[in-house]
Parts: C-alpha cells; structure tokens; sequence
C-alpha cells in the first residue's frame, strides 16, 4: 500500500465492532479530518475541499487552509469568518486543515431558561446529556444578550504553532444580536485527536459576523442536541503532516488557545 494514498481511519464506538462501515451509519457519525494536535503545531494546509466536506454531512466546525478564519458549517453552507469579524461564504474548492462534521438531527430539545456564560452554557447541556462518552452536537437558534467570539488572520509561511497566532486574535462584542450557536461536545479519551469538551462557533441571522466563541448569555432559549456514535477520522497526508512528531502533550496549548487572551 502507498502511503501516500489518501488514508481514512474508521474508529467505532458501538458493540459491534467487526461490521464494517456502511453509508447507513452516516446518520450516526461524526467526521473529523485531521487532528488537533496537528493545528495547534502549526500545520494549516489539508488536502480535503469544502466540495468532499459536504459528503460527510451539512453542519460542523472547523478553519481553512493558511488558518485563514473560522469555519461555520450551518445547513449545508460554508462560511468563513474573517480577521475583521465578517462571514462569507466560500466555494467548494477551498481547503481545509481541520474540522469536524456531521448530518445534524434532533435526538432531544433541552430549554434554557437562562445562561450567564459559556461555562454555564456548557455545564447546563453537560447536566442532559445521557453519557459523557458518545459525540453530541448542539444548535441554539435565537437572540443572545451577548456574545464574545474571535478569529485570526491568514498565516504566511513558515507557520506559528497555534498558541502563538491567537496572541494576536482579533476579539468580538457582539449585544442583543440574532443568530446560530452551533457546538460539538466530545469525550475526553479524544484528548490529542479532536477537541475535548465543547467548541462553539456562532454566525449571525443574516449570515454576516460571528466566529469562534468566547463567551455568551441569553435567556429562554432551546437546545436541539444530536447524538453520534461513530467515528470517521480521515488523516492528511501532506508532508508537513507525514513528518510530524507527536509524541508532546499538548494539552496545555489547547487550553490557552480556547481563552479570550493569552497574553499573561
């Protein structure tokens, strides 16, 4: 086998683990290209396009190739969220280095009488999820009393680990502002492969601002809360990629990297 080959890792979270993958189990996987280990060491450029993301589902986070924004991944369209806070949408034939994606559904509705902030938020849907150990996505469609996202500018080679690039993220305030909270909780054994716990991005109503979030507060919302079982995770196989080294902790740098300002 070439290695070089495009190279896909199909991990199950279920009983059965001898059946192989079938296009059937799509409604209960999440797809995560590349890893976040590789982001944070710097490794912005992927081979996937936004064109092959969309089969692997219509609703996902994620960031595009030189690092250039966040990515929101809202019913089936892509947008990217610039330095400058704005939201285009972008064509399928750009690259992404990392993300995750899914079929959104709607598996339970959780109410939300009032959040104070993103820890908050996260301990309050934590609290109905039925398992800390299984993916669940998450969309809040409303008006927010506010919101605090970030993003980042396109990065030029030779590329920054991601610990130093939002030393100069640009932040965002946005009060009494419409929009989509969308999020993805996974488990903890994901540690060095995706993102622990939560990762929220938010886009506006109109679809003209928003990014990755900060913090946040609202009341009487509701949670639609998606569960997934399976995972698909496909690995790049770009040089920078191939030649890493990932024998480093780095969840300390996950860590910061999720602050407001890492400037201590």
């Amino acid at each position: 086998m070439n290695i070089l080959k495009r190279t896909t890792l199909v991990l199950f979270f279920s009983c059965i683990l001898i059946t192989p993958f079938n296009p059937a189990y799509a409604e209960e996987t999440i797809y995560q290209y590349s890893t976040i280990d590789s982001l944070l060491m710097g490794n912005y450029d992927g081979d996937l396009s936004v064109s092959e993301l969309k089969n692997h589902g219509d609703f996902g986070i994620g960031t595009f190739n030189g690092l250039n924004g966040e990515m929101v991944f809202l019913d089936n369209e892509v947008y990217r969220v610039e330095s400058n806070g704005k939201a285009v949408a972008v064509n399928d034939s750009t690259c992404i280095p990392f993300v995750d994606a899914l079929n959104f559904k709607t598996d339970s509705i959780l109410k939300l009488d009032s959040v104070h902030s993103l820890e908050d938020l996260n301990q309050k849907v934590a609290e109905d999820l039925p398992s800390a150990n299984l993916f669940f996505a998450i969309r809040i469609d409303g008006r927010f009393k506010t919101m605090r996202t970030r993003s980042v500018p396109a990065q030029k080679k030779p590329y920054l680990p991601l610990v130093e690039v939002v030393k100069n993220q640009s932040l965002f305030k946005f009060t009494e502002i419409e929009g989509t909270l969308i999020g993805i909780k996974s488990p903890v054994y994901m540690k060095g492969i995706g993102v622990p716990g939560f990762h929220w991005h938010f886009i506006t109503k109109d679809r003209t601002a928003g990014g990755h979030v900060l913090g946040c507060s609202f009341k009487k919302l509701t949670a639609k809360v998606g569960s997934y079982n399976n995972l698909l995770l496909q690995l790049p196989t770009t040089k920078a990629f191939l030649d890493s080294n990932f024998t480093h902790d780095k969840e300390k740098e996950l860590k910061k990297v999720e602050k407001d300002s890492i400037r201590e």
